[in-house]
């Protein structure tokens, strides 16, 4: 069993404050985005061993399990993360399986390198991922009914809108929502740059379900990816609540703390909020233009305390742990590899004492005997 020493990324739109107080450390001043939890070459978790990456590598099957090395391959299919939003992330959407592998392909056949910043897979997997909030957690998820959207839109008052009002009335739902998002993405730049103007001095204006917008409008003053951000879902999770984002569904995260986990992917296409490149020929054919609830998920408890978050996938399984008390214990031990992670008070691992924000990596196999008074959740993998 490692204790995990791990990698904080300073993206612009971390928080400050978030991981640092989870941590019980003094903030730098600089955001704090995200603490990654995992063997990704980009910021490997490091080990008593070295790092994750060069000890899987050393011994696939014996820190992985032969089930999970023959299901997945000689690497730890999921990535762990903190996230800390304290503003707006890019209005975004992953690609199915199937889907990211033809674009790596063809991205690989024209000779685009991995770095350039107009590429869009970086890999050939897919990246459906699970945000839990450990605070109150906004974000967007998924297309609005149309007519919702209309309404919406409509009641800015905004004569530049009006058009999109009108085919958000059109069916079927799901051209009229391409048409719309399509229109919003390549309209004349300072036609809506003025728009999203307007737009923004309405939503503050108006205030309640249009808070949102008129906060992501302040961070990203003109871009059209604020209007297109209107189409979709506004929640709001509460501490313990999770979203989860599967291909093809457009979300942004806005503000708060979160456990996340994800297939091991860097493969984004962008809609919006962004300063970064957003092919939208390419978004247009991964996006499904379909209206959907965001489905929040609230987790299932086993008789043994385990609280799961159910997900349609395999290459990770999120559950947590609230111990009420000292003397509370678990056995954990699993035949494929985990990563615990406490979030609130203490729980002692093994022979590792974890506080808030410190994790271990278990291998496959080996015993994981678990107790203390706090909150840990448990990463692992279905083989």
């Amino acid at each position: 069993m490692d204790r995990l020493d791990n990698t904080i990324r300073p993206y612009a739109w971390g928080s400050p404050t978030a991981i640092p107080h989870l941590l019980g450390t003094e903030p730098t001043g600089e955001p704090q985005a995200e603490m990654w939890m995992g063997a990704h070459p980009g910021a490997p978790s490091r080990t008593g061993r070295g790092t994750l990456v060069e000890v899987i590598d050393a011994d696939p099957e014996k820190e992985l399990g032969p089930a999970a090395v023959a299901r997945f391959g000689p690497r730890l299919p999921f990535l762990l993360k903190i996230l800390a939003a304290g503003a707006p992330l890019s209005l975004q959407v992953h690609p199915d399986l199937e889907q990211a592998k033809e674009g790596y392909a063809d991205e690989e056949r024209r000779g685009i390198p991995v770095d350039a910043p107009h590429r869009n897979y970086k890999d050939a997997n897919h990246k459906p991922e699970l945000i839990c909030a450990l605070t109150e957690f906004d974000g967007l998820c998924g297309f609005r009914d149309p007519l919702a959207a209309a309404g919406l839109l409509d009641d800015l008052g905004i004569d530049s809108l009006k058009p999109y009002v009108d085919l958000l009335h059109a069916h079927p739902e799901d051209a009229a929502l391409r048409e719309v998002l399509t229109a919003i993405l390549t309209a004349d730049p300072e036609e809506m740059s003025r728009t999203v103007a307007e737009a923004a001095t309405a939503c503050t204006r108006l205030g309640g379900a249009y808070a949102p917008y008129a906060d992501i409008a302040h961070h990203y003053p003109g871009d059209p990816g604020v209007i297109a951000a209107m189409l979709l879902n506004h929640v709001r999770l509460q501490p313990g609540e999770a979203l989860y984002l599967g291909a093809g569904v457009p979300h942004a995260y806005l503000n708060g703390l979160g456990v996340e986990i994800m297939a091991n992917s860097d493969n984004v296409l962008r809609c919006g909020l962004t300063p970064k490149h957003v092919d939208v020929p390419e978004l247009l054919r991964i996006v499904r233009f379909r209206p959907s609830d965001p489905g929040v998920l609230r987790p299932e408890a086993s008789p043994d305390g385990e609280e799961l978050y159910e997900t349609p996938i395999d290459e990770f399984r999120l559950s947590r742990y609230v111990l009420p008390e000292a003397g509370s214990a678990h056995d954990l031990t699993r035949a494929t590899p985990q990563i615990l992670l406490c979030t609130a008070g203490t729980v002692r691992v093994g022979e590792h004492d974890l506080t808030p924000g410190r994790s271990v990596f278990v291998p496959a196999g080996e015993t994981a005997e678990v107790s203390g008074k706090g909150t840990l959740f448990r990463a692992t993998v279905i083989a």
